[in-house]
């Protein structure tokens, strides 16, 4: 039987990516630190977490809005940074662009991204948050802080989970680097996967567009960022400042303190410490420490709409997709990344009926713990 065209969940999407990427780009993308424990560890507890259906209430009428930052997204989940989307797909960045634009939502885009941070803030319609990462001693990280600033960004996204890249050995395996470096593995691998391989090609080689003149390095040390250059960005950045990477209590209620605007829970989707404790479930410790009021974003693991559902009730205020987006552009280009968000946006609007809720607010009760 020949496999669908269709993408009806983002297992779908990966099956999609899995057979048209190069085995060293889908494993970069797919890959996590160590053997994957962490990762697993945190789709498990995701699953195990029971929802609460409820009947006889009328969800004829139901609202997925949701305001982030007092802003209105149309759907109550953004794109979280990626690096280097245009691996997935020629252009793939400027499709997460449009659909931010057309939903509304935060799109975060990466120090890292295959495309400038203007151009993307143009064609997100200024739906666009800035991720930085702290490298050496600091000076260049201000310096494109301020780039952001000047290009008109309002929010900044300090990713503070990477001190060292993680070791993932499914990119060690197949040699990933970037810039690519192009051994006999390397050619073989592109050989078998043309469709990719020549579409690259003609597109022009992706590449880390914020610095054309090579000055980033992917794998360098960022361990002397401390709670010192945390004042000193929050001191520099006069719009709203949110830390990714957060998975311990007192580390989030020290961020608070320190004038931080919203924590963005996260394990980096698996891909720093194996053993890291399932953030899905940090995320309710936050919640508590932390008392109602103040921001949590949530990342890593989401795969359904259901599970974007579970974020909230667990304590999110807002929810953020990451690699099924790349599957489906892997798979089926801007075809297919307007496919999977629509089964998300459907999926949260079925599991909020069947909870008995119209909106996405007031979920906390709808989850066994």
């Amino acid at each position: 039987m020949l496999p669908s065209r269709d993408i009806h969940c983002a297992d779908d999407a990966r099956q999609m990516a899995r057979r048209r990427l190069p085995w060293m780009v889908f494993d970069y993308i797919d890959g996590a630190a160590g053997e994957g424990h962490g990762e697993a560890l945190n789709r498990a507890a995701m699953r195990d977490l029971r929802l609460k259906p409820r009947v006889l209430c009328n969800v004829t009428h139901r609202d997925l809005s949701m305001p982030v930052f007092d802003h209105p997204a149309k759907v109550p989940f953004g794109i979280t940074p990626m690096g280097m989307c245009n691996l997935s797909t020629p252009g793939a960045d400027l499709m997460l662009a449009r659909i931010a634009a057309r939903d509304r939502v935060p799109l975060g885009v990466s120090t890292v991204a295959s495309t400038a941070l203007e151009k993307m803030l143009e064609a997100a319609e200024g739906h666009a948050w800035f991720q930085l990462y702290f490298s050496g001693d600091g000076s260049g990280t201000m310096q494109l802080v301020e780039r952001a600033r000047a290009a008109g960004y309002e929010t900044l996204v300090v990713t503070l989970d990477v001190p060292e890249v993680g070791r993932r050995p499914r990119e060690l395996r197949h040699g990933f680097k970037m810039p690519f470096r192009i051994g006999p593995r390397q050619f073989v691998d592109f050989a078998l996967h043309p469709r990719w391989s020549l579409t690259s090609l003609v597109k022009g080689r992706p590449q880390m567009a914020n610095f054309t003149d090579g000055g980033f390095d992917r794998a360098a040390s960022r361990a002397a960022a401390d709670w010192s250059y945390l004042q000193r960005l929050r001191a520099a950045w006069p719009g709203k400042l949110v830390i990714k990477g957060v998975l311990d209590v007192d580390d989030a209620l020290r961020l608070r303190k320190e004038g931080v605007d919203a924590i963005q829970v996260s394990s980096h989707g698996g891909r720093q410490l194996d053993g890291a404790p399932p953030p899905i479930l940090m995320l309710a410790k936050m919640r508590a420490a932390l008392g109602p009021d103040y921001p949590l974003f949530y990342d890593s693991g989401l795969r359904s709409g259901e599970d974007i559902v579970k974020a909230y009730a667990m304590g999110a205020n807002f929810a953020f997709l990451g690699r099924p987006l790349l599957y489906a552009m892997a798979g089926r280009g801007e075809r297919g990344l307007n496919q999977l968000w629509q089964v998300m946006t459907e999926e949260i609007s079925l599991t909020l009926a069947q909870l008995g809720k119209t909106d996405m607010t007031g979920l906390g009760d709808c989850v066994s713990r």
